[in-house]
């Protein structure tokens, strides 16, 4: 039994499929998905369906226990099952495509005309008919309901566990695993080409868990997460920039850009606003070094907050959208950071060097005895072997012109 619950996304498809691949290799006789999902990601809901499909192992989705739904992508996997059940409580359907990254699509609510709902722009109804097409494929090839599946995209619908098993939308009923097994003994199944006939009455049953593989990949594809990611690796590239050698924060900051692209893959993510947040840190950089009465500042900080906010887009699946209050936060710190932090790194660059050698050139001197060409003089509070060209007294104002070794080159300050 594999646990699908949550978001479908990348992490979860990918725990799914290699759970189906793993029991192909130990020749089970059945998959027992249980689903409780709102929805999620177009892509990581086809990912799973094909596996699906190609599975020589039949699968069958089990939204269960009471109180779960399979909405939107899990209704699609429901179908594409090869055994569809769900327990009493629970509910499927409401599988209309989120347009990611497009604005929702008008509504005309105009009952006493007759008029349902607007049409919509020519790319929601290209990918509405694309659903459609899709989940009436699913449904003729295992034999269930299409014409509900077509509604259920259309116009939202969805149906309680007793109206989908009266309208052959799904196989079975059945209050908990065992009860399921029970009722699929005996039943003929095709996957992947060949018929079979279950035997699960009885059956053991091998719970799969979630592995680490698996939590690591929900974390970094987390939107939020790979968000700051992605600016933690800007930013401690930036600081490894304006102070090469430190290494650790190069480091830092190449795992996590790294991490959080490989994040963004695998997300529906908007470059254009990953573009804006790299254009708004440049300008803010910028202001650092090149003042600019506020201009580039505040064109970087605006820059930065449209690029968080487009970064991903607006969708309706839950666990798929940085939070307001997250980008605000960022932006607030983000502005902290790089017009104080960044600022005050700058004007120690450009200070007068107080130590060293650098420093030594252009001292005063007070020679400390009476010398032909060498001898001892005292230099910003330390005795110093000296060397002069010419003749000089004791208490005599010299002033060093270049270093050699632990010797000084002085001459007399006129």
């Amino acid at each position: 039994m594999v646990p699908l619950e949550g978001a479908i996304g990348p992490a979860s498809a990918d725990f799914v499929g290699r759970a189906i691949k793993r029991a192909a290799r130990e020749k089970a006789q059945l998959v027992v998905v249980r689903m409780d999902t709102p929805g999620g990601l177009d892509t990581s809901m086809r990912e799973l369906i094909k596996t699906i499909l190609a599975s020589p192992v039949p699968v069958a989705s089990f939204v269960a226990p009471g109180g779960s739904r399979a909405a939107s992508a899990g209704t699609f996997i429901l179908y594409a099952s090869h055994v569809a059940a769900m327990a009493p409580a629970t509910n499927l359907g409401a599988a209309s495509p989120v347009s990611i990254g497009a604005p929702s699509t008008p509504q005309q609510k105009d009952d006493k005309k007759g008029r349902g709902a607007d049409a919509g722009d020519t790319m929601t109804r290209k990918v509405t008919n694309d659903a459609v097409a899709y989940i009436r494929g699913l449904a003729e090839m295992r034999g269930r309901n299409a014409d509900w599946a077509e509604r259920a995209v259309r116009e939202a619908v969805s149906l309680s566990s007793e109206q989908a098993l009266k309208l052959k939308v799904i196989d079975v009923v059945a209050a908990d695993v065992p009860e399921l097994l029970r009722k699929l003994e005996g039943r003929k199944l095709k996957a992947a080409g060949e018929n079979l006939q279950l035997h699960t009455s009885g059956a053991p049953v091998t719970q799969v868990e979630v592995d680490w593989r698996t939590r690591i990949l929900a974390a970094i594809t987390n939107p939020s997460i790979a968000y700051i990611l992605i600016l933690v690796g800007i930013y401690a590239l930036i600081f490894e920039f304006m102070n090469p050698g430190l290494i650790l924060p190069g480091v830092v900051g190449a795992i996590c850009l790294l991490i959080a692209l490989y994040a963004f893959h695998l997300l529906p993510v908007n470059y254009a606003g990953l573009a804006l947040i790299g254009l708004g840190i440049a300008f803010m950089v910028a202001e650092a070094f090149l003042p600019s009465f506020g201009a580039l500042g505040a064109g970087g900080l605006i820059a930065f907050v449209i690029g968080s906010i487009i970064l991903i887009p607006d969708t309706d699946l839950p666990g798929f959208e940085i939070p307001y209050t997250l980008i605000g936060g960022v932006a607030a710190a983000s502005a902290a950071f790089l017009f104080f932090v960044v600022g005050m790194a700058v004007r120690n660059r450009v200070r007068p060097v107080v130590s060293g050698r650098e420093y030594l050139i252009g001292a005063s001197a007070v020679a400390l005895e009476d010398f032909e060409r060498e001898g001892w003089a005292r230099v910003q509070g330390e005795t110093w072997r000296v060397r002069s060209p010419q003749p000089v007294r004791q208490g005599q104002a010299l002033r060093v012109t270049a270093i050699q070794g632990l010797t000084l080159t002085v001459e007399v300050d006129r």
